[in-house]
């Protein structure tokens, strides 16, 4: 008998080619009655847990190995899970090995799953959310308001992702006055991060937008790793334009999230909280103008009573203008009052004045006629004619100086002698100067 699937023998018959559901039958039959009941162990990633209540994940060698083994637990068996299953998680799995024929893949229908602990990647996750914490990238106070009415909105995220057409399709929907750039970059891989720094770097520089959106849809722990790097995270802290980081489903908490100014919990969310919503905003200003109207129309009426007022009391002009024009004289009359009593006081203020003037000059003419007959009788007291009315006479030479010692004389000089009642001419035969007493 041939097998299915080997070339036959020479002279033997070959038998009718597969069908590709029962080939897939066959091979599930084969790894069932080859394995039976295996137990695996390994680390959880994109671990999704339906509404149907089965989960769907995958198991990888947590050393990093590229080998993946899709995995089915069914509701019953998930419900008897004692702990809450997440990626990263290191888990031993006990189940059957079998064939998903509608994508002909592998799987293993799990029947039991334990925790085993952490997963490297989960493990390196948390060092650097701890690492970057006491960096203080996810610090509360340094991060910015969000623009509440943008007119440009920047979107970090790759061209042929689900994730750009939720934004736009939102934006379109919500915001269609909103212009919308896209900074193109690869958000899963090796190269994701290098890619996701220059677009954030690209634009701080070109600086056209209000608001970054940093969005990626779901998917797995690796698929997510690339907004867990360090480089990311320092690139959407150093960004000048605030960033709303969507990555993810609602349980995807990235560092690219923490670090981010508002974390959305998907891409739709994160177009949601960027850009208001056109019909709410026309709604809120379609409420300001019904309160401002309203505002306005209560001035009018007011001004309006006041006007009233104003009327009624200008009803009779004449018995207004009378009860103005008595009370202008009687203004007039306190007026009056007012300046004469105050030129009878300043009249009185300047007599008293006057009549201090007058005592004090009185006082220093006084003053001054003592001081001059003092002067007149010092002067006087020294005037030679007054000496030589006494009996002296003045002596001069011929050039009219004064002779106040016999020495200047000399035998022979003409000198003048002068007395109060006149003078004469005479000239000098002897001269006998007084000696010095011993």
């Amino acid at each position: 008998m041939i097998e299915p699937g080997k070339a036959p023998a020479m002279g033997a018959v070959a038998r009718a080619p597969w069908g590709v559901s029962a080939l897939l039958v066959a091979t599930g039959d084969a790894l069932a009655a080859r394995f039976g009941a295996v137990s695996v162990r390994g680390e959880l990633s994109g671990f999704v847990r339906a509404a149907s209540g089965h989960c769907y994940f995958s198991l990888k060698d947590a050393d990093g190995a590229a080998a993946v083994l899709r995995c089915a637990m069914f509701r019953r068996a998930a419900s008897l899970l004692d702990f809450a299953a997440a990626d990263g998680q290191q888990v031993e799995l006990r189940g059957r090995l079998g064939v998903f024929e509608a994508r002909g893949e592998l799987q293993m229908v799990v029947e039991s799953m334990q925790r085993m602990g952490t997963g490297t990647l989960y493990e390196e996750f948390l060092r650097r959310r701890a690492r970057l914490q006491a960096l203080g990238c996810f610090d509360t106070d340094r991060k910015r308001v969000i623009d509440a009415f943008p007119h440009t909105l920047g979107v970090v995220t790759s061209l042929a992702a689900a994730a750009l057409a939720d934004v736009l399709t939102t934006l379109q929907r919500r915001a269609p006055q909103v212009r919308v750039v896209v900074y193109p970059s690869l958000v899963q891989g090796a190269e994701a991060p290098a890619a996701l720094v220059s677009a954030l770097q690209t634009a701080a520089s070109r600086r056209e937008v209000q608001t970054l959106l940093l969005v990626r849809g779901g998917g797995s722990l690796e698929d997510l790793w690339a907004f867990n790097d360090e480089r990311v995270v320092q690139a959407v802290v150093a960004s000048p334009i605030p960033v709303v980081c969507g990555v993810g489903h609602e349980t995807d908490v990235s560092l690219a999230d923490l670090a981010a100014d508002l974390r959305a919990p998907t891409p739709t969310a994160a177009a949601e909280l960027a850009a208001p919503s056109q019909a709410d905003a026309l709604a809120a200003l379609r409420n300001h103008a019904a309160s401002a109207a309203r505002a306005v129309s209560r001035v009018l009426q007011n001004q309006a009573q006041r006007l009233d007022h104003a009327g009624m009391r200008l009803g009779q002009p004449a018995r207004v203008l009378l009860q103005q024009q008595q009370r202008l004289d009687e203004l007039a009359r306190r007026s009056q009052r007012a300046l004469a009593a105050s030129t009878v006081a300043h009249g009185q203020h300047l007599q008293r004045q006057a009549q201090r003037a007058q005592r004090a000059v009185a006082v220093q003419l006084q003053r001054e006629r003592v001081k001059l007959d003092a002067a007149s009788r010092s002067v006087q007291a020294h005037d030679p004619r007054r000496v030589l009315q006494r009996g002296y006479a003045w002596i001069e030479d011929a050039a009219g100086q004064p002779v106040v010692s016999a020495r200047a004389l000399q035998t022979g000089q003409h000198v003048k002698a002068v007395w109060a009642d006149g003078h004469a001419q005479a000239q000098i035969e002897k001269v006998e100067p007084l000696l010095p007493s011993a």
